[in-house]
């Protein structure tokens, strides 16, 4: 199967797909898997310090010829650091979230790489590409981890996106098989990026109770939590549950601050604890029945895609 849109002509890609830099999630390992099967894998430096992204780069070039990104998070206070690592050492593809593009658009243009900004809205799209960006993630807030106030989705976010801009529109969010890949590009986007089924992989440094969790849960198994603070899509364990109590009794946002912590993604998603930690994820867990190895997914994508569009060209109009 051969695929040609304007994302896999920006990346130098074979196929239109995606892996989110996902924090605890995708490190050098998940990143190198997805780029040597013809996608674009991504470190998600969200979850690191300086000294280890670089670390994660450097094993990232060693295990792939194919191109990879690092995912940076601008709100970062370390942000500025983050850049300089990724610039030191080559990185041609920054997919920035979090924050406002322009902060570092001219520094990463200026070392020749690729920007694209993951964004909510059409609102915060335009702004992206004025300042310069060569392509947008459009997150539905079926998403797993943060999403927008507006809680638009995914199916109406990307066709809003694709009349409203010039640069191409990468689609995210409720995507987890290959029926989601060819809407999304039916609807207008050049591509995918795809979080929550990667996160279930052999090659995600995720925990091996938090992959089993993704597999178990239903169409059901995630809802929002923190929407005075930043509106976290996971699945529901006891910690997610005492979030939501915790909104309907009117605690304010530092005391939600605190139940939060700054350990909690690392405690669900890292180090495996189910009750207590924050279990990131996306309404697409429920169609992860399993978890494979990088190449028997993206080989199952692909005949998805392929099954989904012999199915589609049987409709008449």
């Amino acid at each position: 199967m051969k695929f040609a849109t304007k994302v896999t002509e920006l990346f130098n890609i074979n196929f239109p797909i995606i892996q989110a830099g996902m924090v605890w999630v995708s490190g050098w390992k998940l990143a190198s898997a997805v780029s040597n099967e013809g996608g674009l894998g991504l470190i998600g430096s969200g979850s690191m310090k300086p000294d280890l992204l670089r670390e994660h780069i450097q094993k990232c070039k060693a295990a792939t010829s194919k191109p990879f990104g690092v995912n940076i998070p601008l709100l970062r206070g370390d942000a500025d650091e983050l850049v300089r690592v990724t610039i030191e050492e080559g990185v041609k593809i920054v997919f920035s979230s979090a924050g406002h593009p322009g902060k570092f658009i001219k520094q990463l243009k200026e070392n020749d790489i690729k920007v694209a900004h993951v964004i909510p809205s059409v609102k915060h799209a335009l702004k992206a590409e004025e300042v310069g960006c060569d392509a947008v993630v459009g997150e539905g807030v079926e998403a797993g981890g943060h999403n927008g106030v507006n809680e638009t989705t995914t199916i109406s976010l990307i066709p809003q996106l694709v009349d409203a801009l010039k640069i191409p529109v990468i689609a995210a969010g409720g995507i987890a098989d290959g029926r989601g890949i060819l809407a999304a590009l039916a609807l207008g986007a050049e591509g995918v990026q795809i979080g929550t089924r990667f996160a279930a992989t052999v090659e995600s440094s995720a925990h091996q109770n938090y992959k089993q969790k993704v597999v178990e849960a239903k169409d059901d198994g995630t809802f929002l939590a923190f929407k005075k603070i930043g509106l976290v899509r996971m699945l529901k364990n006891d910690f997610a549950f005492r979030a939501i109590q915790a909104e309907r009794d009117g605690w304010d946002e530092i005391k939600l601050k605190e139940l939060l912590g700054s350990k909690r993604e690392r405690l669900g998603i890292f180090e495996g604890d189910e009750i207590d930690g924050e279990l990131e994820a996306g309404q697409s867990s429920g169609l992860v029945k399993e978890i494979l190895s990088v190449k028997d997914l993206f080989q199952k994508l692909l005949n998805e895609v392929l099954e989904a569009k012999q199915r589609n060209a049987r409709i008449i109009f």
